[in-house]
């Protein structure tokens, strides 16, 4: 294993881990397929050859997916949070992970076409929703709870009141 990161990411795929490394290292910056490994011998989802585990970084954080079969599935249990800058990040982010199979949710969440849950979080959401004052926190907060992708004019709007 190449990777000298001792807590690394591990993310279950049935078959298509390097389809989706690979993605990812196309969609975001700072984001890499690092090294591909072939199963040495048969295994219960697969043969002797096939890609076993794929390491990769995401905004630079290191993971390993494993083609471990269909036997687990991703849930919203696990999601990247991906902090935006602009709307135009937003945007991005959002339509890259919707438009290649992947599925809208509600309050900035998506879901890839592999099952990977993603936050696409522009940070003046957070700051927003954080305030100490409660009262533009709350309307911030209740706008965000009306939307699938984060609108920051929106929020900023429903903050200023």
């Amino acid at each position: 294993m190449t990777m000298t990161a001792r807590n690394t990411v591990c993310l279950w795929y049935n078959h298509n881990a390097e389809e989706a490394a690979r993605f990812y290292a196309d969609t975001f910056p700072d984001s890499s397929v690092v090294a591909v490994h072939y199963a040495p011998g048969d295994y219960p989802s697969g043969q002797k050859g096939n890609v076993l585990t794929v390491e990769f970084t995401v905004l630079g954080i290191p993971c390993l997916g494993l083609n471990g079969g269909p036997g687990m599935i991703h849930n919203e249990s696990f999601s990247f949070q991906i902090a935006t800058q602009d709307q135009a990040e937003t945007d991005r982010y959002w339509h890259a992970i919707i438009s290649n199979g992947g599925q809208e949710s509600m309050c900035g969440w998506c879901k890839d076409k592999w099952g990977i849950s993603w936050q696409i979080t522009p940070v003046a959401l957070t700051k927003a929703y954080t305030s100490p004052d409660r009262k533009a926190a709350k309307r911030a907060f209740d706008a965000m709870m009306t939307m699938k992708k984060i609108d920051i004019a929106t929020i900023e709007a429903a903050f200023r009141g």
